[in-house]
């Protein structure tokens, strides 16, 4: 055996093993979890190892009933959790995209002041931690009488969205030839409709990433939503509802049970939008 061959076969056999532990690694707690939220954790403390449920507590679905039960009926109430998480998410993730877009295009594309200033400014406000602009913005809200409202919210949540997208989408239309736009307004097209007929289809892989990211925040934030609507309980996202789950009153099967309610959307969402943007990661810009 050659030296070629050794390393070809050696890095061939490292890359299947690599590819199976990190894959072992990353499935093995999501498998836990959902396990956990059908199996006893008595059974589970007297045999650690038995931790998938047999058939019979597979199809028991009592636990998940129980959080998704009202609270007048005796459960936690996550549907109204699941509606509030979807509102604040979808708001958020609308405003962030169409403000982030032109925002993006016009440190890209435009010559202005400061644009310099402006484009190193982006990352720096990202490099904040949330909890230094919580303060203030609590403070700012609560003066303007804009708390306890599922819009504010998102509006709130906007300072924690937008530096990122605003990076993300400054990097992705400098990518993109300006002879496209050049001969698309050329042909007569304003500036807007450019945006609207060049820029936004080229761009698809990289706005559907930022969507996700920014809905992904926006579903699981937790310092901002307490701060916010810890007053109002018919207000409360998945992870205050997620929170209250976290009590040595509350059974461990309840609690895992919540945990995989909160995980399965943004689960689907990701192979959903990961189909999409494979497709438009490989679609050609330019028809002849």
């Amino acid at each position: 055996m050659t030296r070629g061959q050794f390393e070809q076969r050696f890095f061939a056999v490292g890359r299947v093993l690599s590819v199976v532990f990190f894959v072992a690694v990353t499935v093995f707690p999501l498998v836990y979890m959902v396990s956990l939220s059908f199996k006893d954790v008595s059974l589970l403390l007297q045999d650690p190892g038995d931790f998938l449920p047999t058939w019979g507590e597979f199809t028991r679905f009592e636990p998940y009933r129980r959080v998704l039960r009202s609270v007048e009926n005796g459960g936690f109430g996550f549907f109204r959790y699941i509606r509030n998480s979807g509102i604040v998410s979808v708001l958020t993730v609308l405003l962030t995209t169409g403000l982030a877009i032109f925002a993006a295009y016009a440190a890209a594309r435009l010559r202005f002041r400061g644009k310099q200033a402006v484009s190193t400014g982006i990352l720096l406000i990202y490099l904040f931690p949330a909890v230094v602009t919580a303060i203030p913005l609590f403070v700012l809200f609560s003066r303007l009488g804009w708390r306890d409202h599922l819009w504010a919210l998102a509006v709130v949540y906007l300072a924690q969205t937008i530096p990122l997208a605003l990076y993300m989408l400054r990097s992705h239309f400098q990518s993109i030839p300006n002879e496209l736009e050049e001969a698309a307004m050329v042909d007569g097209l304003t500036r807007l409709r450019t945006i609207w007929k060049v820029t936004i289809p080229l761009s698809a892989p990289a706005i559907a990433a930022v969507m996700l990211y920014v809905f992904m925040i926006a579903w699981n934030e937790f310092l901002f939503a307490l701060l916010f609507l810890a007053d109002q309980p018919t207000l409360w996202t998945l992870p205050l509802g997620l929170q209250q789950l976290n009590s040595v009153e509350v059974p461990q099967t309840i609690l895992m049970a919540g945990s995989v309610i909160i995980s399965l959307p943004v689960v689907i969402l990701f192979f959903f939008a990961e189909q999409h943007m494979t497709e438009g990661l490989t679609a050609g810009g330019v028809k002849g």
